[in-house]
């Protein structure tokens, strides 16, 4: 077993590799423009131009590959000379990148006429302080020019040119402004994936980490009750039915099942919406969301989104529970059984329930990877802040950063799953070894 879970270990760490490749790459060739789809289509190319640099666009996909993976700041310390880091900031209510001296002061760098280099110190009170820096800040590189390392304000590491007057755009409330004394080069700072620091989500302008975990919780708790309601019951009546093979009861439930699955889920929602919101009023027909707490506080907003879940999973699986009991009851080894005369509430228990579990388990851990990523149908129609809902949202809008991120938390769900299903065959069946 030992060496059953390393191996899936290494195949997690390869798969997760593959994955975050063939996802960058996708989104590489994806037709959009992020620039575009983030301060519309009217910007100019000069303003194009601008965004692109500031966000590091410019540069190579192998460079941002590797940025978005292992990050930036090791690189930001080469060039600037000293440390960063990324605090949060209470009087803007983000969190932005510093610079650090060797006594701890955090700064960052400006210049108004390419010529002069101010040094912005943050106070502990949260103020900031300017210091000029002297000529000597600039330094020759090999190409002849004066340059001088630092961080900008926006927390980015960044590259002046002496005597360069260069401008950068930026949009602020909806208005284009220009700021004189731009950097010629940037190198947006991030820790990287593997440090739990995938990048700066271009659609919200926050870290991806700040939007993607709590949508990711709200997935949990929904796909949970779903699972919770779902599972339990559809094993239940899969059994019965299975049991009651060619009777009314079987009937019944097998042509409820075939209803409930084939009937997509925004049709299944908008009936539940139209029923139980719109005529009788008994139930909110969306989830509005103002706070962290609104779940919690309102938890009558998540049953239609739970029913309409529920529908489709609990038919799937009573469908596939009762093909598997039925195929085990007409085994020779049940048929032995009863022969030799054991209560039929034994065979079932102890010879029959085992083996009709193993295909509906295999379904079920498939369908939790569903519940988790594949609930974007659901999330939308109810305006849920979902996992799935977001990545779509991101898939829209090219959102390179978060839709890697997303994918690469529903490839380890994945593999988990399947571990446990792995976990469970085994107590199901004792003759499943694993090497």
């Amino acid at each position: 077993m030992a060496v059953f879970l390393i191996r899936r270990l290494l195949y997690l760490v390869l798969t997760l590799f593959l994955v975050s490749i063939a996802v960058f790459a996708i989104c590489e060739i994806a037709p959009g423009n992020i620039a575009i789809n983030s301060l519309g289509n009217t910007i100019t190319p000069e303003q194009e131009a601008s965004f692109n640099a500031q966000n590091g666009l410019d540069q190579p996909p192998l460079t941002r590959y590797i940025r978005w993976m292992l990050g930036s700041d090791w690189q930001a310390r080469r060039l600037i000379g000293t440390e960063v880091a990324r605090i949060y900031e209470p009087e803007n209510g983000r969190y932005n990148w510093w610079g650090r001296l060797p006594d701890g002061t955090l700064y960052q760098n400006a210049t108004a006429d390419g010529e002069t280099m101010l040094r912005i110190e943050r106070l502990a009170d949260g103020g900031i302080r300017e210091v000029t820096l002297g000529p000597e800040v600039w330094q020759r590189n090999a190409e002849g020019f004066e340059i001088f390392w630092g961080v900008d304000r926006e927390g980015r590491a960044a590259m002046w040119v002496r005597g360069d007057q260069l401008e950068a755009w930026t949009q602020n409330k909806g208005a284009w402004t220009s700021v004189p004394g731009a950097p010629r080069q940037y190198v947006p700072l991030q820790k990287g994936l593997l440090r739990g620091d995938p990048g700066v989500s271009f659609l919200t302008r926050r870290p991806v980490a700040e939007t993607l975990f709590p949508r990711l919780l709200n997935t949990l708790l929904l796909a949970a009750i779903a699972f919770v309601v779902v599972m339990p019951l559809a094993l239940a009546l899969g059994l019965l039915a299975g049991l009651n093979e060619g009777r009314l009861t079987d009937r019944l439930l097998s042509i409820a099942s075939l209803i409930a699955t084939a009937t997509p889920e925004f049709a299944s929602g908008v009936f539940l919406i139209l029923i139980f919101s719109s005529w009788l009023g008994w139930l909110p027909g969306a989830v509005v969301v103002t706070s962290e707490s609104t779940i919690w506080q309102n938890p009558q907003m998540l049953v239609l989104p739970i029913i309409t879940l529920t529908l489709i999973e609990l038919g799937y699986v009573l469908r596939i529970t009762r093909s598997s009991m039925v195929e085990v009851m007409r085994t020779n080894y049940i048929r032995t059984a009863t022969l030799k005369g054991l209560p039929e509430r034994r065979i079932i228990l102890h010879h029959a329930l085992r083996n009709a579990l193993m295909a509906p388990v295999t379904v079920i851990i498939l369908h939790v990877n569903w519940l988790i990523g594949g609930i974007v149908v659901v999330e939308t129609l109810f305006g849920f802040p979902g996992l799935g809902r977001y990545v779509l949202e991101a898939a829209l809008f090219r959102d390179v950063f978060a839709i890697s991120a997303a994918t690469m938390v529903l490839v380890v769900i994945a593999v988990i799953t399947q571990l446990v299903a792995d976990l469970i065959y085994t107590w199901l069946n004792p003759r499943i070894r694993f090497a």
